[in-house]
């Protein structure tokens, strides 16, 4: 009896206890793992019956993108580029006829020939319409817009100019600035200083926004806007002095007040 009562028992209780602890607080964790994974398993059971549902339409949304990807890539290699090297080809003589009407000889014959074609090949009207969509399609809007506009047919040099869009800074204030001077030359000059105002704030530049300025003064001044003129006007003077148009600003900007 002596020896049941020794100390070296009690460990073995508490060891005992310790490992009772030990494998409840492993249970514990092999339980929350276990529920975790029956989310997981409820989650993926879900996805797949969704998947399984609409298969029919998850494949046909990714055929979808897939022929979209496929077809835009086809269009721009053997569509695209190609329409554009051909509207190219088809403008050279009408930019050459264009050339030389800007250049003074027999210019309303030329712009003509360069609107209507010429030598077996399209005219910018021509141009624009069948190559619409094509860099060389959207210049030629503003040839034909120039071209109409220097033998007097103002209506038709707005409507082809209006289509013209271009990022480079000089041509996109250019073609609105056509605009005005078609307005301006149909006595329109409210419609002309609009134009002139959008093309000389466009694009902040040396070459077309004073030029584009003093057109808007000018016109400004015409209507009675003299305080607008002298805007314009002093705004030439101030920024833009060494341009042309500066050249006899002080005197515009004395009768602007």
């Amino acid at each position: 009896m002596a020896t049941y009562n020794k100390r070296g028992y009690k460990p073995a209780k508490e060891k005992e206890g310790k490992e009772v602890t030990e494998d409840i607080k492993v249970l514990e964790k092999n339980s929350k793992t276990a529920e975790v994974f029956s989310t997981l398993d409820a989650t993926a059971s879900k996805t797949e019956n969704f998947v399984a549902k609409n298969q029919r339409i998850i494949i046909g949304v990714v055929g979808a993108i897939a022929l979209l990807t496929v077809g835009y890539l086809t269009y721009q290699k053997f569509v695209a580029a190609p329409k554009q090297d051909e509207a190219a080809t088809e403008m050279f003589v009408a930019q050459q006829n264009f050339q030389k009407a800007t250049d003074g000889v027999a210019s309303d014959s030329l712009y003509k020939l360069a609107l209507n074609g010429s030598e077996g090949k399209f005219g910018f009207i021509k141009i624009a319409d069948e190559y619409s969509g094509t860099d060389a399609g959207n210049l030629a809007n503003y040839y034909a817009g120039i071209a109409y506009l220097n033998t007097g047919k103002y209506t038709e040099a707005i409507d082809y100019l209006s289509k013209f869009k271009s990022d480079d800074i000089v041509l996109s204030a250019l073609a609105k600035g056509a605009i005005g001077d078609a307005y301006s030359q149909n006595n329109q000059p409210k419609e002309a200083l609009e134009n002139y105002v959008k093309a000389a704030e466009a694009n902040k530049n040396d070459f077309t926004t004073p030029r584009f300025l003093l057109k808007a003064g000018k016109t400004a001044l015409a209507l009675g806007n003299k305080a607008d003129a002298l805007k314009y006007f002093t705004d030439i003077k101030d920024n833009f002095e060494a341009s042309p148009e500066a050249a006899s600003i002080d005197v515009l900007i004395g009768l602007a007040q």
